[in-house]
């Protein structure tokens, strides 16, 4: 499905299978232009254009689309959430629909104690200025503070912070690590919830049927859309960390078959 699902033509629709044509239906469903910020903030098309231009369109993918901006949205404001941590800032789109989620909720651009709303990291300084520049084009940069590093480490920085929100869409790989960390370190506030991206990649079902940790020589369903070997050791991890969490008897978890697959996880009371 494209970044904008909002605003397809006529040839979009008539040329959709009947699962693409519900997506773009569910979309325009879902923008109302008339609540403030508005669910589709005006400046997330320029966003994704620019990153075409600067990083093309194979890259520019792996921002998320209108659709999943105003789903994390709705989230935010199903939870009155007033901080969010990113682990993935990419070139901002994310941020842009939290931080104006967070504005619908009434929330400052600085709490009292001196935090921002939202911290978002990311292991690039390409893509963390690129990302600023957005912010400052959208006016929501007082709200975000971006931190480049080794996310790992980044979160050892925040221990003694919480947040109501946390977004994982970076190295795939580390995403058990993170998951551990971000629990572990009472990161998460009472409440809160773990969204995780990706969780559900072309590379990443066809372990559907291999148990977890997945052995050397574990075969995964040979299916005609996962024609990427070199993306299977990602696909390994992530399968590994669906199935962490899906025994883990701190969260519960639900996963929803849009895009890429979207894992929502919610700490279990006592946790």
């Amino acid at each position: 499905m494209a970044f904008s699902e909002t605003t397809g033509t006529s040839d979009d629709y008539e040329q959709a299978s009947a699962d693409q044509l519900r997506m773009f239906y569910a979309a325009k469903a879902s923008v109302n232009t008339n609540v403030d910020p508005p669910s589709v903030p005006s400046t997330i098309g320029d966003v994704h254009a620019d990153t075409v231009a600067r990083h093309g369109e194979r890259v520019a993918i792996m921002a998320i689309s209108e659709y999943q901006g105003m789903l994390q949205s709705f989230l935010v404001g199903l939870l009155g959430a007033r901080r969010v941590l990113e682990i993935g800032t990419f070139t901002g789109a994310s941020a842009i629909f939290f931080a104006n989620a967070l504005k619908r909720n009434g929330v400052a651009s600085t709490s009292t104690n001196g935090y921002k709303p939202i911290v978002s990291l990311d292991v690039s300084p390409k893509f963390a200025q690129t990302a600023r520049q957005n912010f400052v084009k959208a006016g929501i940069s007082e709200y975000v503070d971006v931190v480049v590093g080794d996310a790992y480490e980044s979160l050892n920085e925040l221990v003694g912070q919480t947040f109501d929100i946390v977004f994982l869409d970076a190295n795939k790989e580390a995403y058990r690590a993170y998951y551990d960390k971000i629990i572990e370190s009472k990161m998460l506030a009472k409440g809160g919830l773990i969204i995780a991206d990706n969780t559900a990649f072309d590379w990443v079902t066809p372990f559907i049927n291999v148990s977890a940790p997945v052995a050397e020589d574990a075969v995964p369903l040979r299916v005609p859309y996962s024609s990427h070997p070199e993306l299977l050791d990602m696909g390994r991890a992530l399968h590994e960390f669906n199935e962490y969490v899906r025994q883990d008897p701190r969260s519960e978890v639900v996963m929803l078959p849009l895009f890429t697959g979207i894992s929502l996880i919610r700490l279990l009371p006592d946790n």
